[in-house]
């Protein structure tokens, strides 16, 4: 992440602590939830704030933060883990009015979104909560930075699968789109995806660089 120079990391189903100690990093202060955190580089000048009433009823799974630095508009970054409930099947994300998490003035919407559709994978057979998503897409103007490469890899019985489930959405320039080496693996089997954005400023023209660690 520091390598990087990130300005925003967004994390899902984080490790946990042992004996109840927490896990911290030196460069970056974390907001936390159940399954996605969102961690925010210190010293970098950035004013953050907090939406937890927009994702009511999903805030284990979906958090909305604004980051903004001086002379700069703010960016709502929205890091979903889109996932149902073990018992139910329910899925808490159908459950909000994205027309209101989804600011229209520059809004990126990025995680693991379990859902499966050849809008951003060619090579998908079936589709898998795929109508809502694409909805979601149409009705707030978002654009897929995806470039179709896979982001999810899994073996079962022996074979071996892969997928694009790991998205990043956006209704402003996403500059750049990748998949990092293998030296920054997750230990997981879901990829590392680092974006760049261009911001909107006051002053100059900038640019915020975000990593996605899925």
């Amino acid at each position: 992440m520091v390598e990087h120079r990130a300005d925003v990391v967004c994390l899902h189903e984080p490790p946990r602590g042992r004996r109840n100690i927490g896990i911290s990093h030196s460069a970056y202060e974390i907001r936390k939830t159940k399954t996605v955190w969102t961690a925010i580089r210190k010293g970098r000048g950035l004013v953050v704030d907090e939406w937890t009433g927009l994702c009511r009823g999903a805030n284990d799974n979906v958090f909305a933060t604004d980051v903004s630095r001086r002379g700069e508009k703010k960016t709502r970054i929205v890091n979903d883990y889109h996932r149902g409930d073990r018992q139910s099947g329910e899925r808490p994300a159908h459950k909000l009015n994205w027309q209101r998490v989804i600011r229209r003035s520059g809004t990126i919407l990025a995680g693991d979104f379990n859902a499966d559709s050849r809008r951003w994978d060619p090579r998908c057979r079936g589709q898998r909560d795929a109508a809502f998503w694409e909805e979601v897409i149409d009705e707030t103007g978002l654009e897929i930075g995806n470039d179709s490469q896979s982001t999810h890899h899994w073996t079962r019985e022996g074979h071996k699968a892969e997928s694009v489930i790991n998205l990043t959405l956006a209704n402003q320039p996403i500059t750049t789109w990748s998949i990092l080496a293998d030296d920054h693996a997750t230990g997981s089997d879901h990829e590392v995806t680092e974006w760049e954005v261009k911001l909107d400023r006051q002053e100059e023209a900038g640019h915020e660089r975000v990593v996605g660690w899925n």
